[in-house]
């Protein structure tokens, strides 16, 4: 229990360690970086170190005051999941109750405005338990334009009873005002060594499939913990397939195989819901292909099973036809936020790659 279970950014937790030692601990910080490295778990951390009974810059997590305030975001996190449930969005915000320590995050979409006034009502009272208050709002970037300059006031004129930490993945997200009054934590994406030593305490995978989640979480320990290796397989498979029929004509044929071409793309558009993560696998088979051809390949490609493959199949492309498929994957996008059968997208994305002669592999 304590700062030495929180994994990575060591930066972060010496810092907030320092403040939390000579009593100096700031009125509003901002947590900005990766998802899921941490924020807002070291977030919770350091408000528990702030009324721990037994340590000054750490928590025990067994002390009354540190277990009263865990207690408080269980009760935070359950009223969150409660109100979103709530189909009528104008009674999610009914009978808003915060406590000394709170977890605000989107009801909806967006933080409301409600949320943040009721900021404003609690934070300038006494705190009820502890003689500190602090009031850790994620995913800060989705507070509605409305309750800003709300929030902004507060920051302004911040209590001294009160501490506000913003979590967001990008500070520039946030007005510029917002920024200028909060003390900046910056988070880094966690090391490789580490989240392959936590997959190994935590998840039975065979090393192949520790590595290829190591290096597509990012540095994200969320993403690492929550890898599913055979639904990223089947998630994969018709980008495999796409990529198959690009890179190598139908046999005796110098032209595409355009069955495999249509099925692909069909399958590939078939799950509107999930077409984000679709994108993302797209991107990042792109990505791996580009390192290939630039020479950076063990240090630098994130689907480390399909090397072989990746190497075969960028060698066929080339620059080219690289590029083409960056702009195939941008309209993809373009085309979701607009509501267009993504079918579409891929199967134009096809006649555009068809368009341009292969690439020699010996220039």
């Amino acid at each position: 229990m304590g700062f030495d279970t929180f994994l990575g950014n060591p930066q972060a937790v010496a810092a907030l360690r320092e403040m939390l030692r000579s009593g100096r601990l700031q009125g509003s910080f901002l947590f900005s970086g990766p998802e899921g490295v941490g924020k807002k778990t070291l977030a919770t951390m350091v408000a528990k170190a702030r009324v721990c009974e037994r340590l000054k810059d750490d928590f025990c997590g067994e002390c009354a005051r540190c277990r009263k305030a865990e207690e408080m975001f269980a009760a935070a996190r359950e009223d969150m999941a409660r109100r979103r449930e709530i189909k009528e969005a104008a009674r999610r915000v009914e009978g808003l109750v915060y406590f000394d320590f709170q977890l605000i995050e989107p009801i909806t979409r967006y933080i409301l405005t409600e949320q943040i006034r009721q900021i404003r009502n609690v934070a300038y009272t006494r705190p009820f338990e502890f003689a500190q208050r602090i009031f850790i709002i994620d995913q800060a970037q989705w507070i509605h334009w409305q309750a800003v300059d709300l929030l902004l006031k507060v920051l302004e004129e911040p209590p001294e009873t009160t501490t506000f930490i913003l979590v967001c993945p990008n500070a520039f997200e946030l007005r510029p005002t917002i920024r200028s009054r909060c003390l900046r934590i910056p988070f880094l994406p966690v090391d490789e060594p580490t989240i392959l030593s936590l997959l190994a305490r935590n998840k039975e995978l065979p090393r192949a499939q520790s590595a290829l989640a190591a290096r597509l979480a990012a540095g994200s320990v969320a993403r690492a913990l929550s890898f599913d290796p055979r639904e990223y397989e089947l998630r994969r498979r018709p980008w495999v397939d796409f990529l198959d029929a690009v890179a190598r004509p139908a046999p005796g044929s110098a032209s595409l195989d355009w069955q495999q071409l249509s099925a692909a793309a069909r399958t590939l558009a078939e799950n509107r819901e999930e077409f984000d993560q679709t994108l993302e696998i797209g991107y990042t088979l792109l990505r791996d292909l580009l390192q290939v051809l630039q020479g950076s390949v063990d240090a630098e490609v994130a689907n480390l099973d399909l090397l072989p493959r990746l190497k075969a199949w960028a060698s066929k492309l080339g620059w080219e036809r690289l590029e083409q498929l960056k702009t195939g994957l941008d309209q993809a996008h373009r085309l979701q936020i607009r509501n267009v059968n993504p079918q579409l997208g891929f199967e134009t994305l096809a006649m555009d790659l068809a368009a341009i002669p292969p690439a020699n592999p010996h220039s």
